[in-house]
């Protein structure tokens, strides 16, 4: 039996380098590139542990919205309508949101924090929040400061208050 062909290394395999060519300058790619570097930052940290970033955003804006349309809060953060529902469903089996009818509009489903609902926030939205103040590997936190305004600006979100 012949001894397999040992295939030469490439650069690449040597160097463990991978080359991107032009996704190194795609605003997508590196887009998504930065949103899983900071969910693993916030999955590694335990007092994060039994937060979902997607179950505080909606509980927040809830919060901050009271009685906002499921429609509404679903395009301004532009989760798809059926993954919202899946969402709002299972916040409100765990108690911490309620869905109402408007007597207005009778299609439409009006979202509010349960008391059990306000208690978990408040529980929990100082950790939630504290991870925006940890400091980026690569970045300083003027630069983190100019990072954010310019997603703010891409995306439409306006700057606004601390509430």
């Amino acid at each position: 039996m012949e001894a397999p062909a040992t295939q030469a290394r490439s650069p690449a395999q040597e160097t463990e380098e991978v080359r991107l060519g032009r996704l190194g300058q795609s605003l997508g790619f590196l887009l998504r590139l930065a949103q899983l570097q900071v969910f693993e930052s916030f999955y590694e940290n335990p007092a994060l542990s039994a937060l979902k970033p997607g179950e505080m955003t909606l509980l927040w804006v809830v919060g901050l919205n009271p009685g906002i349309r499921q429609g509404l809060m679903a395009e301004r953060l532009r989760i798809k309508r059926s993954a919202a529902t899946l969402l709002v469903r299972d916040l409100e089996a765990r108690n911490l949101l309620a869905r109402t009818i408007p007597q207005d509009d009778r299609r439409s489903v009006a979202l509010a924090l349960t008391a059990e609902g306000r208690r978990y926030l408040a529980q929990h939205a100082e950790a939630f929040f504290a991870q925006d103040a940890v400091p980026q590997p690569r970045l300083n936190e003027p630069e983190c400061r100019q990072l954010v305004t310019l997603l703010q600006r891409l995306t439409g979100v306006p700057a606004q208050g601390d509430d």
